[in-house]
């Protein structure tokens, strides 16, 4: 069994235009039934660091956010204890991944993904994966609001 075909795949930053000294607009990701949250930043082309990458939580949808302890690029940790940093003006193409365990913590997270002033600014979009279901998708429209294409 592929552990893949068993998690649920939502956005959390559409793909929008260059943001310059503003926060993308994120999606709130309802973690509601899975015990693991894996957010994956993709950075397009930049010319300014980022000046916040941080996931937020709240008890409910349209609640409060507060940040989740320990989910940030500035000062957090990395795999193998090393300290994470912002991505910086020459970080093209970057990926940044959050690996989350939701048990115990508020459902519902956001991603905070905010560029400096530069000249023209980055782009951002994100992808949340939802894993370690009580009651796994079964159908397309579970799985992904854009379907699935299964290959065998």
């Amino acid at each position: 069994m592929n552990e893949l075909q068993h998690c649920k795949f939502v956005s959390a930053i559409k793909p929008a235009a260059i943001l310059d000294n503003a926060s993308a607009t994120a999606d709130v990701i309802d973690c509601r039934g899975f015990d693991f949250l894996t957010v994956i930043v993709q950075l397009g082309a930049t010319d300014i660091a980022m000046t916040a990458l941080k996931l937020e939580t709240s008890s409910a949808s349209g609640g409060s956010y507060a940040d989740l302890t320990g989910a940030t690029f500035a000062g957090g940790s990395g795999l193998g204890g090393a300290t994470l940093a912002l991505p910086s003006a020459t970080d093209d193409g970057q990926t940044c991944v959050f690996q989350v365990d939701m048990r115990g913590k508020n459902p519902f997270v956001k991603v905070v993904a905010t560029f400096g002033d530069g000249s023209s600014g980055g782009f951002v979009a994100a992808v949340a994966v939802l894993s370690r279901a009580k009651f796994p998708p079964i159908t397309s429209a579970t799985t992904a609001d854009g379907d699935v294409c299964l290959v065998v």
